[in-house]
């Protein structure tokens, strides 16, 4: 405990990073006032009674989750920072598909960054307008609109306000990305995540403490398992060995081979984040959701015993299709984020090779067979994190909590609190002080893998 406190007054020590992690706080709080402000024309008060039996665990909770409880508020940042994401996914995907964006992202350097970046801004408006009405339609279904209102001043004006809070949002990461400390989007989701956890926290407390204490101990002793599992599948990389030719030096009759430098090309064994949770809770929630949309939020669904069962997240069947889906999806993004033609293409031109491969075609297939042998375990240990909250709420864990227990949640947690300590780390090793981390190392820039690309 000593070397913590030494450690927090060594941070503000250094006036640079005092400043970023001030003005990071700063941000995150002008974030989380916004979350606040209701929208023009809505009845909070008929808002929060017809929210209140909303779960988690379906797509609208999720969204409302991710966006710290500004969802089922009605607040100018209801749709939080989820439009840039979706764009910068889809920017991403893109980049694999069309030869424009391919030469965007691979081959004209800082230009290229910048013009990805504009085009995403303008998706994130355009797609901003569009969810922004579906989102004012299902706050009417609700009755939590104030009829006095002309339709038309209602529906434009919130739009505009709904689009501006994104916009806003997506300048809050910006400034905190270049003015802060961590990754300013990601940050954004996980104050959002974390908003949400005391509330549930503290009902847990007082469910469990009136009934079985005990439980309440295993359930604590579980989580800190599971984030320190999550944290090694994080941080988990397969060193390929890769050795650089000998080269002379020194001039004339003088010149010495000098023996290659070795190093290693990092293959990470989640190398495709939370992108696979996210397709397949996106496949998961749309037979239900597209239903209710079409049938109006009153639609029965217990009539039909596989769609029901498909959309419940806790129940059997839906978490058996749920993780073969999750590993489908890990094996075909890891795909595309690695690709082995590349690596052996880059290694040939630094006149670098494996030891015992040879380069060129070899080369590609013997780190495509590693990526698919590291890629099973992840696979596995990702579909298992995605069903876990239904396993923990099997034994009596309320649902709320039990959403922290993994799915997207944990893993945006896990990966954005590495990176802003890895950010920390870099500063206080820069003035020869000790670290955060005192037993092992932080490595890289983990961010929310997968995110698109700006994250």
């Amino acid at each position: 405990m000593k070397k913590f406190i030494t450690t927090l007054k060594n941070i503000w020590k250094i006036t640079e990073l005092r400043q970023r992690i001030l003005f990071t706080m700063g941000m995150l709080a002008v974030y989380r006032f916004g979350s606040f402000v209701t929208l023009p024309g809505v009845i909070p008060e008929v808002l929060e009674r017809q929210t209140a039996d909303s779960s988690p665990s379906d797509l609208l909770g999720l969204i409302n989750v991710f966006t710290g409880g500004a969802f089922n508020q009605a607040a100018v940042f209801a749709l939080g920072i989820m439009p840039y994401i979706t764009a910068s996914i889809i920017i991403q995907l893109l980049g694999f598909a069309v030869p424009y964006f391919q030469r965007l992202q691979q081959r004209e350097g800082e230009s290229g960054r910048k013009k990805l970046n504009q085009i995403t801004r303008l998706l994130t408006v355009a797609i901003t307008l569009v969810q922004g009405g579906g989102y004012l339609t299902y706050i009417k279904s609700l009755g939590a609109v104030d009829t006095s209102i002309p339709a038309a001043i209602f529906w434009f004006s919130n739009i505009i306000i709904l689009a501006t809070g994104t916009v806003f949002a997506m300048w809050l990461g910006e400034r905190i990305t270049d003015r802060g400390i961590g990754n300013g989007v990601s940050l954004l989701i996980t104050v959002g995540i974390i908003a949400t956890l005391p509330v549930a926290f503290v009902a847990e407390v007082q469910s469990q403490a009136q009934q079985n204490l005990i439980l309440f101990v295993l359930e604590m002793a579980a989580l800190y398992f599971v984030v320190a599992a999550t944290v090694m599948i994080v941080m988990g990389v397969r060193r390929i060995p890769i050795q650089f030719a000998k080269r002379m030096v020194g001039r004339g009759d003088s010149s010495m081979p000098v023996s290659g430098v070795r190093d290693y090309i990092p293959i990470k064994v989640n190398a495709s984040g939370v992108m696979p949770i996210i397709f397949a809770q996106a496949l998961m929630f749309l037979p239900a959701t597209v239903i209710q949309a079409l049938a109006g939020p009153a639609s029965d669904l217990s009539s039909n015993t596989i769609l029901r069962t498909m959309s419940d997240p806790f129940s059997t069947g839906y978490n058996v299709v749920y993780f073969v889906m999750v590993v489908l999806f890990t094996y075909v993004y890891t795909a595309l984020v690695v690709n082995p033609k590349q690596y052996a293409e880059y290694l040939k031109r630094q006149n670098a090779f494996i030891p015992g491969i040879k380069p060129g075609s070899p080369t590609a297939d013997f780190i495509d067979a590693v990526t698919t042998r590291i890629t099973l375990p992840g696979s596995i240990f990702l579909g298992f994190i995605a069903i876990l909250p239904a396993i923990i709420a099997g034994f009596g864990v309320s649902q709320p909590f039990a959403m922290f227990f993994g799915g997207t949640s944990l893993l945006i947690l896990v990966a954005v609190v590495l990176d802003t300590m890895q950010q920390i780390d870099s500063y206080l090793l820069m003035r020869r002080y000790d670290g955060l981390v005192k037993s092992g190392k932080v490595k890289g820039r983990s961010g929310v893998q997968g995110i698109g690309a700006s994250m």
